[in-house]
């Protein structure tokens, strides 16, 4: 028997079962149900994004769940990769019309609806395959490159369900996705470490002496805290650029962006908050945190949606 939830969805929706397709409505509810039983936060996203797009946000979110458990929940790298290559191709036939598995019955629906091209969910697959592969990385543009794969293609995907994928959004999401996949590491460094990989860059470790003993502590070295304030402070500067992007997507989304923003920026903080030793225990963010951050947008998106209106409002009197 399964002796992982995963495990048990493989045998039900993996290369080797044999169940018969469903029905959109029932692959929609799968993504949905899939969705909240991963995802502590979806109930609170659900609530900020339009009715109309919370089904789509499940399908992809289905699909991305899917990638990472096939990477991450597997306990083998070569069964690993022969997974995900067997998820490249339930996508590859997707896109020719053919699909199976629940989360391409529903996710075929999207990409139609969104005209969302292979790219950014082929692209996904590659970071997860790269994951079983390379455990280390030389330097911060090899680090990039693999964000451009792993973290970049998911705010692609978003801008496409809003509409509002161009040239000027792309560059802008993908300095935040690219500020969040990093804060994210530095904030795992122990996490990764014990499973094998190390994202903190060669040439940033050679550059600060940090050594491989020093991340196998329980207490972080000052080289070490000294390498994490500079590469938070890095990550900080991608989000910073990334801002202008709020008020050039789509109204409907730009609550929910400027709080993955608000996200990032919190994580950096609360690394800086442990001064920046992330060995002893994992930086994270509190409910109450969390609160004060969706209040403060929720302020600000209504504050300033409330003044825009009333320039309006003035400006048409005055004519």
């Amino acid at each position: 028997m399964p002796d992982s939830p995963f495990e048990r969805q493989l045998q039900q929706y993996g290369p080797n079962s044999q169940h018969e397709p469903c029905s959109l409505a029932a692959a929609t509810d799968y993504c949905q149900r899939l969705t909240k039983s991963h995802y502590e936060n979806f109930t609170v996203a659900s609530w900020l994004l339009p009715r109309e797009l919370r089904p789509h946000f499940a399908h992809v979110y289905a699909y991305c769940r899917w990638s990472d458990d096939l990477a991450d929940e597997v306990d083998d790298d070569a069964r690993s990769l022969q997974l995900l290559s067997w998820w490249r191709s339930e996508l590859d036939a997707c896109y020719r019309g053919q699909t199976w598995h629940p989360v391409f019955v529903a996710l075929a629906e999207t990409i139609r609806q969104f005209e969302i091209p292979i790219e950014p969910l082929a692209d996904l697959l590659t970071a997860f395959e790269q994951d079983q592969r390379v455990k280390r990385y030389a330097t911060h543009d090899q680090l990039l490159t693999y964000c451009n794969h792993s973290a970049n293609p998911v705010g692609r995907l978003v801008l496409y369900l809003g509409r509002s994928y161009c040239a000027e959004t792309v560059e802008l999401s993908d300095s935040i996705c690219t500020g969040l996949q990093l804060a994210n590491f530095w904030q795992d460094v122990a996490r990764d470490f014990a499973i094998g990989r190390i994202y903190l860059p060669e040439a940033d470790r050679q550059k600060f002496g940090v050594t491989q003993e020093m991340l196998s502590s329980r207490v972080a070295a000052p080289p070490l805290r000294q390498l994490l304030q500079f590469e938070v402070e890095r990550a900080e500067r991608y989000l910073h650029a990334g801002r202008p992007l709020i008020d050039q997507i789509t109204p409907q989304l730009r609550l929910d962006v400027e709080l993955f923003l608000a996200g990032g920026l919190a994580i950096c903080q609360a690394i800086r908050r442990q001064n920046f030793d992330v060995l002893k225990s994992r930086p994270t963010i509190g409910k109450w945190r969390k609160l004060q951050l969706l209040l403060g947008c929720l302020t600000r998106r209504t504050f300033s949606r409330g003044s825009r209106q009333s320039i309006a409002a003035t400006q048409e009197a005055l004519h």
